[in-house]
């Protein structure tokens, strides 16, 4: 495992990170607490210290088992978790589905959500608090930034930071976040498959001066980037990828069929698509989706594999502008696609 300091903070994370939101959710099926704690421990000893959860996750599963995982390794591991669902009153109604409930962004929300998610976690600090799937207007609310500098004046969070979504998209909630706010850290979707509008925001951070790093999440395409998907492959119906059209498993394919120089005897495909996120220095960790061992071992071990070459990467980046050889497709993009009007006066001016 090697690991990254994320710029201007003593905050160093592994490359590979455990994302909790497989284990807790029973949107990638249903683990027991043994199951789900084995896994974590398994990630532990590879050299994983980054668990990111979500007090949504489970309606607060996903917190207690980091809790229950690591009673006695508190200072070995980095926390990082998200606040903004009202999952306290909505969460019983929606269970552990997909379904988006109502967010509070209010300074009391904000506060209370930390202090419950301190008591799951039994812990007194969260390393890497992050307001979950913002939209616009928490960018410019200023209550809400003063209530993370102020949870970070009590001790109670170190470091915070945003994490996007649901789904791909949501370009300028990151941009102008970026620009306006001094955020540590910025999650988002991002992979071979799926470079925009991820690319943007990076170039944003560098445009602006900024010290932002970020945590890429959907690292292989929902599993496509794995490189194990057939035109036969299905998906039971409590996994959230039976619900994706049938055009996106056999198109995905067809791009895999196009990436397949990049694995060798040194190297799997999934652990390429790691490499290519790593590649770039912004890039803080990586959260693969993790659902069982063997997978666990392929990517936790993604950092020690052979380098992508210059050449390598600058093929990807071809096959990417050509989208991999096939007809156009019309992204579905959600969020602010475009620039505010009142951005756009500002930037011309």
């Amino acid at each position: 495992m090697r690991y990254r300091t994320y710029k201007n903070t003593e905050l160093t994370v592994s490359e590979i990170g455990f994302g909790l939101w497989t284990i807790s959710t029973g949107w990638w099926g249903n683990f027991t607490e043994g199951e789900a704690t084995g896994l974590m421990h398994k990630a532990f000893d590879l050299g994983v210290t980054l668990f990111d959860a979500a007090d949504t996750y489970g309606n607060g599963l996903s917190e207690e088992l980091i809790a229950k995982a690591f009673p006695k390794q508190r200072d070995e591991i980095v926390i990082a978790t998200k606040v903004g669902y009202d999952f306290v009153h909505h969460g019983e109604a929606r269970g552990r589905g997909q379904r988006e409930i109502p967010q509070d962004f209010s300074p009391e929300a904000i506060t209370r959500a930390t202090d419950a998610a301190l008591k799951r976690l039994k812990t007194d600090r969260i390393d890497l608090l992050q307001l979950h799937n913002i939209r616009m207007e928490q960018v410019y609310d200023d209550a809400v930034w003063t209530t993370l500098e102020k949870l970070k004046a009590e001790g109670k969070v170190r470091h915070y930071g945003i994490a996007l979504g649901p789904a791909i998209g949501w370009l300028y909630e990151g941009v102008n976040c970026i620009r306006e706010r001094d955020i540590t850290s910025l999650q988002h979707i991002y992979n071979m498959l799926e470079q925009h509008p991820g690319r943007a925001m990076h170039e944003a951070v560098t445009e602006a001066g900024k010290e932002t790093m970020f945590l890429i999440r959907v690292t292989h395409s929902s599993g496509m980037l794995e490189g194990k998907y057939t035109a036969e492959t299905t998906f039971p119906p409590t996994d959230h990828r039976s619900h994706r059209p049938r055009s996106w498993l056999l198109n995905g394919i067809k791009k895999i069929d196009k990436l397949r120089f990049l694995e060798n005897s040194e190297r799997t495909l999934g652990q390429a698509a790691l490499q290519w996120l790593l590649a770039d220095d912004r890039r803080a960790s990586t959260l693969p989706n993790i659902y069982e061992e063997a997978q666990l071992i392929e990517f936790a071990t993604a950092p020690d594999c052979p380098p992508l070459t210059s050449e390598d990467i600058a093929r990807i980046d071809d096959l990417y502008a050509d989208n991999f050889g096939l007809e156009p497709e019309e992204p579905k993009f959600k969020g602010t696609m475009e620039l505010p009007k009142e951005s756009a006066v500002a930037e011309s001016a």
